[in-house]
């Protein structure tokens, strides 16, 4: 697979829903740290019921990654890509960030491999988020432009 640009991202449509699910559920699976999460068609309906709130971001064709932004609150809910590595998580946060000067996000913290993707973005780690039951404690990181 050739490398992604911001190009190659576009709005999702509800059509894209249930490859963004399978993308979500297959990194799911291949998490060892991370507590047996739902199955693909319940990720798809809560990806479903946020949508109409969030903008989200689908790279390539079929779908390779997406990121899903909360314009009220600036938060990234979430960058799933289906093989890191390749340019889809670069691409979607270039076009996330773009006319912005703020973005937060939370990330698990035994996410290593995020964290360091996220820092490679400028982001900044600025504290620990406890959560509640199985779930590993979150780390809340912010980008200034």
């Amino acid at each position: 697979m050739t490398s992604l640009a911001t190009a190659d991202v576009r709005p999702a449509t509800r059509e894209d829903i249930p490859a963004l699910a399978d993308i979500v559920w297959a990194w799911e699976q291949e998490v060892a740290w991370k507590p047996a999460g739902p199955s693909a068609a319940e990720i798809a309906r809560m990806i479903n019921e946020a949508f109409d709130a969030r903008n989200i971001y689908v790279a390539g064709n079929p779908p390779q990654g997406y990121l899903s932004f909360d314009p009220q609150t600036l938060k990234i809910g979430g960058l799933y890509v289906r093989s890191r590595g390749q340019g889809a998580g670069k691409a979607l946060m270039d076009a996330v960030k773009s006319g912005r000067d703020f973005i937060w996000l939370h990330t698990h913290v035994p996410n290593a491999d995020a964290q360091r993707f996220y820092a490679r973005e400028g982001f900044v780690a600025c504290g620990v988020v406890p959560c509640d039951g199985d779930a590993p404690d979150e780390l809340r990181m912010e980008w200034r432009a």
